[in-house]
């Protein structure tokens, strides 16, 4: 039996999350995935998938179901080993993507960028890229306090420079001005507090 290869040996050396493994569908080994692809059921075409662990995943089928994509596996053979995967996150080598045009980027390049306002204000870094259905959303760990989450949309984020390192973000499309902070403690205008 082949040695299943890591996400952090050389045969990926950048490694790009591709998708991530949902729940079991039926009872032969099928399982739910959230693809990240342009095409969500192209989650194949760019090869194996892997685990971070290195365990290597093979798309035998894949067919659209509304929100997900129902996969079937070479290396997943039943209903319990479906099960087991729940949460899997899947990576390929950015190497078998395609390039990216202009204005494209993959969630990974987002990660860790700076995030600027317009006038050039630190605001912090994007930790997270999150997809919840309603439309993509940068989350960005200022230096103290809480994350914000921005839409990641031309309107407010209308520039990311990945040579440079940073995204310039317009505060009042993304939703940061007029915003009141509410700490514990102080009072809600109208709200009793008995």
């Amino acid at each position: 039996m082949e040695k299943p290869q890591s996400v952090n040996e050389p045969s990926l050396p950048n490694p790009v999350l591709l998708a991530t493994i949902g729940g079991a569908h039926g009872i032969k080994g099928e399982v739910r995935v959230k693809s990240f692809t342009g095409e969500p059921e192209d989650i194949g075409a760019y090869g194996p998938l892997f685990d971070a662990k290195g365990a290597r995943y093979t798309v035998k089928s894949a067919r659209l179901s509304k929100t997900v994509v129902i996969v079937r596996f070479a290396e997943v053979a039943d209903r319990n080993h479906a099960e087991r995967l729940n949460g899997t996150e899947l990576f390929v080598d950015r190497s078998v993507l395609p390039r990216e045009g202009e204005d494209e980027f993959y969630h990974s390049d987002l990660v860790g960028l700076v995030a600027r306002r317009l006038d050039g204000e630190v605001i912090g870094e994007v930790i997270a890229f999150h997809d919840f259905g309603a439309g993509d959303i940068l989350e960005i760990a200022p230096d103290g306090g809480a994350s914000v989450m921005i839409p990641f949309t031309l309107e407010a984020v209308p520039e990311v420079d990945l040579d440079l390192g940073h995204i310039l973000v317009e505060p009042v499309a993304a939703g940061l001005e007029g915003a009141v902070e509410v700490r514990e403690g102080d009072a809600i205008e109208g709200e009793d507090r008995a």
